[in-house]
């Protein structure tokens, strides 16, 4: 009698294993997942295959894939963008996208399902995206800009831009493209853009220049909007290397930012940096990678970046022609915001001189 139950047991067991099916997790496009701003003629798509929840098989292996893709999510069952068929493959790194050429700033939507070594296929894993930057100079229709106010050798204080704009339909979707020379932190309405940090990053900025890619269409509100951005010289001009040079790249900083704008009724509207902009400076007296930043409180300007400030005391921005730059996607992981240390003992020296004590040696601000 135990004998039989046992054997019974093996059976649907056996059965139960046979007929699971795999599935698809951890979908990336060019190794990110989600990325906006891509600048990649043939964007290449990878994903994991894992037992399904409930199984515990071994020896799983894919025999075969098929990816298909559409620009609007609703579509994606037809993939009326692409559809590479069933391509008899275990490959699941890098399989490069197959269909006609892809647009300036369109967002995609994909899905792949594959077949394991009995034949069996997946479900279609759940829709994931990408979004293409500007894949041509003709896209920026921005101007570079400066702040055009004079400075020591020695006094450097960061330039603040501002541009008031109004916007009164209801929006469907915003993408913003913004670089420097220099570093930036931009925001709308007060608010930040993106959680990267000591953008546009570091390159060579003689041969080229990243620029990052946002949605924004949260940040914007109907009626009046504001955008606002502080340059820092960054690696640009500020004090690099180990003979303390400086201006290595240039002297001047600049900003480049466009914010294109998609209505629910199908208009769009264009916000790029020009003449039209207003500069500034403010509390930044300086801002250096390596010597930090120097504020004088006194000096800031509230609200510089929100609606309703006036910006009547400030210049006209700079319009730059001679600024040739290689403008490319980024291609790095950006610098985020990991954790907080709290000093252990903040004290005074003999000197008065504030000290911080974090108990470690570690880079950060």
């Amino acid at each position: 009698m135990k004998k039989t139950i046992y054997l019974l047991a093996a059976l649907v067991m056996f059965n139960f294993v046979s007929t699971a099916q795999v599935k698809i997790e951890n979908q990336l496009c060019e190794n990110r997942s989600n990325p906006i701003g891509l600048d990649a003629a043939q964007p290449r798509f990878s994903w994991q295959l894992i037992p399904a929840v409930g199984t515990d098989r071994r020896n799983v292996m894919q025999s075969a894939y098929e990816i298909r893709v559409s620009d609007d999510v609703s579509k994606l069952a037809k993939g009326n963008i692409w559809s590479s068929g069933k391509v008899a493959s275990d490959q699941s790194v890098f399989v490069p996208y197959g269909g006609s050429p892809l647009q300036s700033g369109v967002k995609y939507f994909w899905q792949v399902r594959v077949w394991d070594n009995t034949s069996k296929a997946s479900a279609w894993s759940t829709p994931a995206f990408w979004q293409m930057g500007l894949l041509k100079p003709s896209d920026w229709k921005a101007k570079w800009i400066a702040s055009g106010i004079k400075e020591g050798e020695n006094e450097q204080p960061s330039p603040f831009f501002r541009k008031k704009f109004a916007s009164n339909k209801n929006i469907l979707r915003a993408t913003a493209y913004i670089t420097a020379h220099g570093m930036y932190e931009a925001s709308i309405n007060g608010k930040r853009i993106g959680d990267a940090f000591l953008t546009p990053g570091w390159t060579s900025y003689n041969k080229r220049l990243e620029y990052q890619e946002y949605d924004v269409a949260a940040l914007l509100t109907t009626g009046n909007n504001t955008v606002g951005i502080v340059l820092g010289n960054g690696w640009y001009r500020g004090f690099i290397g180990f003979g303390g040079q400086k201006n290595y790249y240039g002297k001047e900083l600049a900003l480049l930012f466009q914010l294109e704008i998609t209505y629910s009724d199908g208009t769009t509207a264009l916000i790029v940096s020009d003449e039209t902009w207003k500069a500034s400076t403010c509390n930044i007296l300086s801002a250096e990678i390596y010597n930090g930043e120097t504020q004088d409180a006194r000096l800031e300007k509230a609200g510089w970046n929100l609606p309703g400030y006036s910006d009547a005391g400030w210049s006209a921005a700079e319009v730059k022609t001679d600024i040739q730059a290689n403008l490319i996607a980024t291609y790095n992981e950006p610098i985020r915001k990991h954790e907080t240390f709290k000093p252990v003992k903040i004290f005074k020296t003999p000197k008065g001189e504030q000290v911080i004590d974090f108990g470690q040696n570690l880079v950060g601000w």
